[in-house]
């Protein structure tokens, strides 16, 4: 599933092409947009309308048009976005694009979207779900009591590793940030959040804050990759093999090393 920092980077490249103009064409080629819910109109609702802003909010992204209507878009496991000059190549293909908005030289795709939505700005503002997100993990002004009294509210016995997966404690991160930045707190990912300190649990989250705001800026070469999709491979620290098992109700892999996270 892409992470916080894969939406950030997204509306950062997103935005200088789109905010403050108004985009020559909008289409939603896609063969689910013709199923009545009144998507293909789009085009037509939001012609001629100056984009304000492109905002993310942990792993949802935001196109923000005047009148106050709002692109939102969640990706899920399988959806992209992309930039692209106009008669540039598109890393997917042109029948997996569900948005694509023409801004004469540039065209942004989004690609296999599961959660693509035009709603009024005032539902992202009261909508339950997101209004119940946590902190953006990214956000400028990350308020770090606010962030331990949320984590303070979970169950005491949940692994530490599936708590920072919550996107009502923290926005933004997934499997890939909740691996490494337990193996960078040298924290087990499945000790109880009883038995998590809140400077162990920080420790993780200010290496989140720092290597994810890094990733946002230059790409997924900023990613690392100490423990993440290495299984059975030696810890570049203490040597001990990197175990790997699934974790929380979603099962999802959590990969640590048991030699030096404790």
């Amino acid at each position: 599933m892409p992470e916080g920092d894969t939406i950030h980077y997204a509306a950062n490249r997103i935005r200088p092409v789109l905010a403050g103009r108004v985009p020559d064409r909008i289409l939603t080629p896609s063969a689910r947009h013709r199923d009545g819910a009144g998507i293909a109109s789009w085009g037509e609702r939001l012609a001629g309308r100056v984009v304000g802003s492109v905002d993310a909010y942990g792993k949802h992204l935001f196109v923000r048009f005047e009148g106050g209507l709002t692109l939102h878009s969640h990706l899920r496991m399988t959806g992209s976005w992309g930039v692209y000059k106009a008669a540039a190549p598109w890393r997917r293909g042109r029948h997996r694009a569900w948005l694509v908005i023409d801004a004469g030289p540039d065209v942004v795709v989004q690609f296999d979207g599961p959660v693509l939505e035009l709603v009024r700005d005032s539902r992202t503002r009261f909508d339950q779900q997101l209004a119940g997100l946590g902190q953006d993990v990214l956000a400028d002004e990350f308020d770090e009591p606010r962030f331990l009294g949320r984590l303070r509210e979970d169950d005491p016995t949940r692994p530490i590793g599936d708590a920072l997966l919550d996107q009502r404690t923290l926005a933004g991160i997934g499997n890939i940030w909740k691996a490494e930045s337990c193996f960078a707190a040298e924290l087990d990912p499945w000790r109880p959040l009883g038995a998590t300190t809140d400077a162990e649990a920080l420790r993780a989250v200010r290496f989140a804050r720092e290597r994810m705001g890094q990733s946002a800026r230059d790409g997924f070469e900023a990613r690392p990759r100490a423990v993440y999709g290495r299984r059975d491979e030696a810890c570049e620290r203490c040597g001990t093999k990197i175990r790997t098992a699934g974790q929380g109700e979603q099962n999802r892999n959590t990969f640590w090393c048991p030699g030096c996270q404790k």
